[in-house]
């Protein structure tokens, strides 16, 4: 798919000095990536058009689709041979427009959208009241209310009393206040957990049994505890749309609807189910040169939920990985072994792009000379494990060692530290004793702000980090290509967890290759 609009400029910067970057051993290649990297950065417009023109990823979705083409597109002119490798089928599914507006007793436009792969209004709007879930003693009790929800948009969250953030409170409180507004919050989570527990169903059952009874919709607020954010899911209805609103307009409704004033709602969502549709991991290769069937693999998810722009989970992981082939193309084009990378699909729903390709491809994981993941937010690279693999310790120890000072002098080692338990994509590998390592971000209010939010976009990105990281990664691929023999897979003892009981190596778990077998 060609793809005009999305075109990009080289970006020109200001060259630094490379005597200022701390090189502990002079290295022509090194050198060279530091001046490509850093001097002449297209990370910054790379993330930009993912982020603005292209914008979320959901898996299953025409945006990722589009995605996909404009990597392949990317790497075609940067003469790096990539494909799309099909791994299984998903539910594919088009997001349109959402509108909700306050009708009664006043008219407010409000802050929300639908969660991914909730049904529409059919393009019309839906006009309901308001109501909440309410606190009754048992499941009988609920059963008796369940026919009063037909035709009513459903309240299904926990309202808070305040959308301040606790740091708030905090800082200009009076300590009673702050101590008043935490006990608040906690008893309104467990009051409200116990709620749900009482109708005898979850909250991933619960909809269900809602729209059956026939409900016009489900309304939800997963409050992240920031300014303005939520979180975007998926929702768990298949007839009527399920939509998240902001802490603040949810807490409006729910005040509405407790204290009797009639809150009613108008609703037009565009939302249209694609079937079954195919499902790809991009993956593009410079072979080696002399040890072809020995590989080093950078790594980081493509698609994203589809709240906003997937700007920092995973686009900066994204465009990390895309700008350190384009350093490797430029400063390296003839790699001593193999140099690939992955960019996973459907990471979101379980790891299942990764996962598929390591069970597709075990001469790859046989032969995986180091494999480097990023997936934590726009933040400096700060951390680095040798993923409890005792004889990458001193290979890890090494490659730091001969980076500039401007990149190393953060990082902390954790050598060996342990193995990955399954929540990004290096794990995928790691599972069969090969040498996956995360490259562990600064935080940047990643947990609170943008992953999985309503807020990750383009504004959130901090490009300086971005075309370090790009260095960086770059630098690391080329050392493990050139060394001197394979990174030992030598297993630690895995050491007690937290509470005290003990555990092994992962074990890798079987991908789900259809929308069918997942169990998220």
């Amino acid at each position: 798919m060609r793809l005009p609009s999305l075109l990009f400029a080289t970006v020109m910067l200001v060259p630094i000095p490379l005597a200022a970057q701390g090189f502990p051993t002079r290295d022509a290649t090194l050198e060279q990536m530091w001046r490509v990297g850093m001097d002449q950065s297209q990370a910054d417009a790379l993330i930009q058009t993912l982020t603005d023109s292209i914008g979320p990823r959901l898996t299953g979705s025409p945006g990722i689709v589009a995605g996909q083409a404009w990597l392949e597109s990317l790497y075609q002119g940067w003469g790096i041979p990539s494909r799309a490798e099909q791994y299984g089928t998903w539910l594919g599914w088009r997001r349109g427009t959402t509108h909700i507006d306050l009708v009664g007793p006043r008219v407010r436009s409000l802050e929300g959208m639908m969660l991914a792969w909730s049904p529409g209004t059919g393009g019309r709007p839906v006009t309901g009241d308001v109501i909440q879930l309410p606190d009754l003693p048992d499941s009988a009790a609920y059963a008796a209310w369940l026919p009063f929800v037909r035709g009513k948009f459903v309240l299904l969250s926990q309202p808070m009393r305040s959308c301040r953030p606790d740091d708030s409170f905090q800082s200009s409180a009076r300590s009673e206040t702050y101590d008043d507004m935490i006990q608040e919050r906690n008893t309104g989570r467990q009051n409200w957990g116990n709620r749900v527990r009482k109708t005898g169903f979850t909250t991933r059952t619960l909809p269900v049994l809602l729209e059956e009874a026939g409900a016009a919709g489900i309304l939800t607020s997963l409050w992240s505890g920031g300014w303005g954010v939520t979180r975007i899911f998926q929702a768990r209805t298949g007839k009527v749309p399920t939509l998240e609103l902001s802490c603040e307009d949810y807490g409006l409704l729910s005040r509405l609807a407790e204290r009797g004033q009639l809150p009613r709602l108008q609703v037009t969502a565009d939302a249209e189910f694609l079937g079954e549709v195919p499902v790809f991991n991009v993956v593009a290769e410079m072979r080696g040169s002399e040890l072809p069937d020995e590989y080093v693999m950078l790594s980081a998810h493509f698609d994203s939920w589809d709240g906003s722009s997937g700007a920092t989970d995973n686009g900066t992981g994204t465009v990390t990985m895309l700008e350190a082939m384009r350093i490797l193309k430029a400063t390296y084009p003839n790699p001593r072994r193999t140099i690939l990378v992955g960019h996973w699909s459907g990471e979101e729903q379980g790891l299942n792009g990764s996962l598929a390709f390591a069970e597709d491809h075990p001469e790859i994981v046989g032969g995986l000379q180091a494999l480097f993941n990023q997936d934590n937010g726009t933040g400096r690279v700060v951390n680095m494990s040798a993923s409890g693999l005792t004889g990458a310790s001193a290979r890890i120890a090494s490659w730091v060692a001969r980076l500039p000072s401007e990149l190393s002098r953060e990082i902390n080692l954790s050598l060996p530290g342990n193995p990955a338990g399954g929540g990004s994509d290096h794990s995928s590998f790691l599972c069969h004793g090969a040498p996956g390592f995360g490259l562990g971000a600064l935080r940047w209010d990643y947990g609170r702000y943008t992953w999985h939010t309503n807020r990750d976009t383009y504004d959130k990105v901090v490009a300086d980090e971005l075309k370090a990281n790009a260095t960086l990664t770059a630098m690391l691929a080329f050392m493990a290509s050139e060394e001197a023999g394979p990174t030992p897979r030598v297993q630690r003892i895995v050491g007690p967890g937290r509470d005290g009981a003990p555990r092994s190596w992962p074990t890798c778990r079987t991908p789900a290759r259809s929308s069918g077998q997942s169990t998220r």
